[in-house]
């Protein structure tokens, strides 16, 4: 919970056990066996008939039945593989391999594929009972048997109970679509008379480290504290995720970090610099005039596009090139001012009549930055909790990750005056010693410098 806190996720109402809701799951084996889709096979386990159920994996996967192998070998590999599989960024606890009984069970299903079985492709709904092979604290008395319930069968018992017969949206990782998802549509389909399960799945790419997938049995499994230590970084992988396309890998590098972070301290600028510029303001923007306001156009003209990318497909790569066409409206409006105020410093009476800040329109990038982060959530404070080895996520000396010292921020700003004056010696000898302080700086048009910690 803590790190859904961190990354800013909203808690879900619920968060059900799977052991918790056996009632439920032996409920839906007896519904199932009702409309002629479950039966009980000699050992006393209980099995989906899938050639019963129409359209069986053709949802999700173009399952071809006719080549199918023999003993069920198929499912065998999805179930037995889950140590080895990559590790997807989102879903629920059982669909993304976090179910109590799948967890400690999934890897003794073997002998699912020694039972007597109608079908080879059917899959377990409940395993009976073996001494030699389950665990004590995890198997139950119900009127189905003694056993416990296969892996598929938690997710369509605890859908149905919260949800009910069909829901909206279904998540999960992409190795999840077959046989796991396909299977929790057969049997909750097929328990409630056919009602469509999911009028939508989200299925989501995988993260990976560099190159390589990110698993238990490489060892390169990560913690969100082990990889994200500062505030920073944890608002940084925030936007790497949601800035990125759901369905595509997702590349986890130092290189993607620093990126996310450096553009989070452009924006965190911008966002400073609004809120500066309309509280110092007497006049109240949100009255004045918009109309021929080149900003508010330009804001109004993103939003559109902003509202067009989630509604493809949610394309969060151009929802975020959205939020940054906004965020480049205000630095150059901020760059166009900081030129007139200079100039008139230097009694260039010729800029006296140059148009003031443009408020309308700097309210007008506030609002929707405002809006577009409702749904990117990345303006926020990291909430403090402790780190993997029990002490607080705190810098050493109590400083917030993002703060500059105002040495360096004057170091910065002589640095820009000097640039403006295309004294460019005198620039790269500010940018050294800017660096020798262990910052970085880098310049971006129309804009101020990101400065960054090296």
């Amino acid at each position: 919970m803590d790190d859904l806190k961190a990354l800013n996720v909203r808690l879900a109402d619920v968060y059900p056990r799977a052991t918790e809701h056996i009632g439920e799951m032996v409920e839906m084996i007896e519904d199932l066996e009702r409309a002629g889709l479950a039966y009980q096979s000699k050992e006393g386990s209980w099995y989906f008939r899938v050639d019963e159920k129409e359209g069986y994996g053709k949802q999700l996967v173009d399952l071809d039945i006719n080549k199918g192998r023999s003993g069920g070998q198929a499912d065998e590999a999805a179930e037995a593989a889950e140590d080895e599989a990559p590790v997807a960024t989102g879903g629920c606890s059982c669909c993304g391999g976090g179910g109590e009984v799948q967890q400690e069970q999934q890897a003794l299903d073997a002998d699912e594929y020694d039972a007597e079985k109608v079908g080879v492709r059917d899959f377990a709904l409940w395993k009976a009972y073996k001494p030699d092979l389950d665990r004590e604290d995890a198997i139950w008395d119900t009127s189905v048997g003694n056993g416990r319930p296969g892996w598929h069968l938690e997710c369509s018992a605890m859908a149905k109970k919260y949800f009910g017969e069909s829901i909206d949206i279904h998540c999960g990782g992409v190795d999840l679509k077959f046989p796991h998802h396909e299977n929790e549509i057969a049997q909750s389909e097929g328990a409630n008379g056919g009602k469509k399960f999911s009028n939508f799945w989200i299925h989501n790419g995988f993260v990976n480290i560099g190159d390589e997938k990110m698993s238990k049995s490489k060892g390169n499994f990560l913690t969100l504290r082990g990889a994200c230590p500062t505030a920073d970084d944890v608002r940084a992988y925030r936007y790497l995720i949601v800035s990125s396309q759901y369905r595509n890998p997702l590349s986890f590098t130092a290189e993607a970090v620093a990126g996310a972070k450096g553009a989070l301290r452009r924006m965190d600028n911008v966002r400073k610099m609004l809120n500066e510029a309309l509280e110092d303001s007497d006049s109240d923007a949100s009255k004045e005039d918009k109309k021929n306001n080149d900003i508010v156009e330009t804001v109004n003209g993103q939003l559109n596009n902003f509202e067009m990318a989630l509604a493809d497909d949610l394309s969060m790569p151009r929802a975020a090139a959205s939020l940054f066409g906004v965020v480049k409206a205000a630095e150059t409006e901020f760059k166009r001012w900081k030129k007139v105020e200079k100039k008139l410093k230097a009694g260039d009476e010729e800029h006296g009549a140059s148009p003031p800040l443009d408020l309308v329109g700097l309210k007008a990038v506030t609002n929707a930055i405002n809006r577009m982060d409702e749904v990117f959530g990345i303006f926020y404070q990291v909430p403090k909790v402790k780190q993997e080895d029990g002490t607080d996520d705190d810098d050493e000396d109590g400083a917030d990750d993002d703060t500059i010292p105002g040495e360096v921020m004057e170091l910065v700003n002589s640095r820009a005056a000097a640039k403006d004056a295309k004294d460019w010696e005198l620039a790269d000898s500010l940018r050294s010693r800017i660096t020798d302080l262990g910052f970085a700086v880098k310049d971006v048009k129309d804009g101020d410098a990101i400065v960054s910690r090296l």
